[in-house]
């Protein structure tokens, strides 16, 4: 192979970026540099190559490439340039080498992660996107930011462990540290899919999401939304493709966040709500497990980094130029801000997967593999999760952030860059819409895949019909002002356990385990002094202890203690 691993390219790079502090103009040329020469590199990489070495009796594949991964590794490296581009303006206030530091480590992570074909390298990357990710949620430097970021570490490195452990135990059952396509039987199976589970936001497991990425800078909140969960993705598909248990899970993920989205008012949390929305198509798909399936979520998934990225650096730069992202502090800014409401509405369009724009081919894909297969009570439920994500996505994003009611806020256009990153973005997303060629040439079944037409006259007019129930009865709940209001409010998710029940539990068991520690250290400690004041005074300053005593006896008295304590340490 003429290229390097992929992921060196970027951990090298990000070595580099803290010497180029203070050097604005050259530290955004060596930024913008790390993701091109990466993609030039990975087009260098020919499909079916492995790097492997020998470690303590298993073989270990650092890099292993293949159509699908492949895929995410043009994916990443397109989410990069387009967050890098995004975080060009950061000044030092904003703690810039910080922030582009962890972000460019956190690509390389899921570059490694993709391209990992062993337990123990997806490991170590797995890892590392936790470590490197939660500087972009820390940099933020407020108290929630902190709080959040330290649940979101808590949550990733428990999941981390949790694959280790499936690692260990599926290669003392088969001997290997291959990661593949596995059955989901035993424990180790479990183990690794709910370490999966974790990091893709499945119901219940989901709240590390809500809660973090709202809290990250609107540049670190960009990054976020292009790796972590797609990572997730890329290892369902990669390890469990066609486990039907999917299928529901996928069903709950894209049904549930709809009525929090609603509610929702902070526009960011909506976004993170609509993420796991979109997540669930991808694991539905994955799910199903046909090639058309399978091409359809990770199709999902390459798209959700375009439109999901153009939403939330839209909210990102509503924020940057307002300080603000509840709804019902905004509205109105289309007046000062145009260029940003019109890329917005491009995400918003996208997302709502209307005929021309990316999320139409995918969405398309995996619904047709729905009916394909049978499964006619899943495809009206994704019907009525397609459904709502136009209106929390497709209307409501853009509607109270630009339109609605006049907040009275008059600012200006976010900084150029900003701009331009969004003006990408929105540009891919129609360029897939329009020529999905463009994206059936690098899909893991690219032949089946280039037979799928998804402008069929069927197609076409039952989405028209979708958008229209869809928009319609949006307007009918606010005519009828059924519609929830946006108000200033907490909304309570499954993130209570941890917060509220789950501290307390802790408290309560902490208590209990230390009563009963000292209780038991106190009753020990009282016999061992009773017993040596006991010889102290039965022998006096000459006794026992007083005595001189040889070194071989010394020795004897040292090892007996030593023993005492490791048994008493073990137990």
């Amino acid at each position: 192979m003429s290229s390097v691993p992929p992921f060196l390219i970027f951990l090298a790079g990000a070595l580099v970026v803290p010497f180029l502090r203070g050097m604005p103009v050259v530290r955004a040329a060596w930024l913008l540099m790390i993701p091109i020469v990466g993609a030039l590199n990975v087009m260098g990489i020919q499909e079916g190559y492995q790097l492997q070495f020998e470690f303590l009796g298993y073989t270990l594949t650092p890099v292993r490439a293949d159509r699908l991964s492949l895929l995410f590794g043009y994916l990443f490296h397109l989410g990069a340039f387009i967050s890098i581009v995004y975080s060009l303006h950061l000044k030092d206030g904003d703690r810039p080498t910080l922030q582009h530091t962890s972000a460019v480590v956190y690509a390389g992570s899921a570059l490694g992660a993709v391209f990992a074909g062993d337990f123990i390298t997806l490991f170590v990357f797995w890892e590392l996107l936790a470590v490197s990710s939660v500087f972009l949620i820390w940099a933020r430097r407020s108290p929630r930011a902190v709080r959040s970021g330290l649940r979101y570490l808590l949550v990733h490195v428990v999941s981390g462990v949790t694959l280790l452990a499936g690692a260990m135990v599926h290669a003392h059952q088969t001997g290997s540290l291959e990661f593949g396509l596995m059955e989901l039987e035993g424990l180790a199976a479990w183990l690794i899919f709910l370490a999966f589970g974790v990091k893709a936001a499945f119901p219940l497991l989901h709240s590390w999401l809500i809660d973090a990425y709202p809290e990250a800078t609107p540049t670190g909140t960009v990054f976020l939304c292009a790796f972590t969960t797609k990572v997730a993705v890329y290892a369902l598909a990669r390890g469990f493709a066609g486990t039907d248990i999917l299928i529901y899970v996928g069903a709950v993920m894209a049904c549930f966040p709809i009525f929090y989205a609603v509610i929702e008012n902070d526009l960011r949390r909506t976004l993170g709500y609509s993420m796991i929305n979109q997540i669930g198509f991808m694991v539905c798909g994955i799910g199903v497990g046909t090639h058309l399936a399978i091409n359809g979520a990770v199709s999902h998934a390459f798209n959700d980094v375009l439109f999901k990225g153009l939403l939330f650096m839209a909210m990102g730069a509503v924020m940057h130029m307002t300080g603000k992202t509840k709804a019902s502090e905004l509205g109105g800014l289309y007046k000062t801000m145009p260029k940003t409401a019109i890329l917005c509405i491009v995400g918003a369009l996208s997302i709502s997967a209307v005929p021309l724009f990316n999320a139409f081919v995918s969405k398309s894909m995996i619904m047709s593999a729905l009916l394909y297969e049978h499964h006619y009570w899943i495809w009206p439920v994704m019907l009525f999760a397609s459904a709502g994500v136009v209106e929390h996505a497709g209307i409501k994003i853009p509607y109270f952030a630009f339109f609605a009611h006049d907040s009275g806020i008059r600012t200006r256009e976010p900084p150029g860059n900003m701009l331009v990153a969004m003006g990408i973005a929105a540009a891919a997303c129609l360029a897939i819409g329009i020529w999905p060629d463009l994206l059936y040439g690098i899909l893991p079944h690219g032949g089946e895949a280039a037979e799928y037409e998804p402008y069929t006259y069927t197609h076409i007019l039952t989405q028209i019909q979708l958008l229209c129930f869809a928009i319609g009865a949006v307007a009918a709940f606010h005519l009828w002002k059924i519609y929830p209001a946006e108000i200033p409010s907490v909304n309570l998710d499954a993130d209570w356990v941890y917060r509220r029940a789950a501290v307390k539990v802790t408290r309560w068991t902490g208590a209990v385990v230390s009563g009963v520690d000292r209780a038991f250290r106190g009753t020990v400690l009282k016999t061992v002094d009773r017993t040596l004041r006991g010889a102290f005074r039965a022998h006096g300053p000459k006794g026992i202890l007083a005595r001189t005593w040889p070194a071989g006896s010394m020795v004897l008295w040292v090892s007996i203690l030593l023993a005492a304590f490791l048994f008493l340490q073990f137990f």
